[in-house]
């Protein structure tokens, strides 16, 4: 049974920056793809960054430059560092496993699907 437990959301002034934490247990976390979305209230579901199985990674064009996404095998935590948060950064931020397909940006949008998700966590900017 796969688990995905978000941590490290709260509010944070425009500019400021966050760490979540997404801790996985239930599969043999090194082998698969993982990824982070968000979802504004009103908004559709966004893919913000992807770490494939080689450590590979992707980014929407919103986050790029901005967001990190990286993952501790060790501890099967897998992370998003965001820095220079902006408003239109508020949402639920979701972890989600194992990728439906290869992660591919195109025309900025992350797409990619996954067959496992977490709870979500909230960010708040303002």
């Amino acid at each position: 049974h796969v688990q995905l437990v978000e941590s490290g959301g709260g509010s944070v002034q425009a500019g400021g920056s966050l760490r979540l934490s997404c801790a996985a247990s239930g599969y043999t976390y090194s082998s698969y793809c993982m990824g982070w979305f968000r979802q504004a209230p009103g908004k559709e579901r966004e893919g913000v960054a992807a770490i494939d199985s080689d450590g590979s990674t992707s980014y929407a064009d919103s986050v790029k430059g901005r967001f990190s996404i990286s993952r501790d095998g060790g501890k099967r935590t897998l992370y998003l560092q965001m820095s220079s948060l902006k408003p239109e950064d508020t949402a639920m931020y979701y972890c989600a496993a194992d990728c439906r397909g290869a992660p591919e940006v195109v025309r900025g949008t992350l797409l990619v699907d996954f067959a496992y998700w977490g709870q979500g966590t909230q960010v708040t900017v303002s």
